[in-house]
């Protein structure tokens, strides 16, 4: 019963430097986004992302087909 007295104690202490590193890490900004202001670029201002289109021909399904090239 006495190992309450000692286990208690590093509990809390475990807890706090946690949070405190949690803390420091939010305010230090290791969790700011830095993928998301790089592919503001390429998407349209309406926020559109549409992918090209293939050239060739689709299915009904939808599905691209490679054309032979054409000399």
């Amino acid at each position: 019963m006495t190992i309450i007295y000692v286990v208690l104690p590093l509990a809390l202490l475990i807890v706090g430097v946690a949070l405190w590193a949690y803390v420091w890490a939010a305010r230090s900004g290791q969790f700011d986004d830095l993928d998301t202001p790089a592919l503001r670029v390429v998407v349209d201002a309406d926020g559109d992302v549409s992918p090209p289109r293939p050239a060739g021909r689709t299915d009904a399904r939808g599905h691209a087909h490679a054309t032979p090239e054409q000399p």
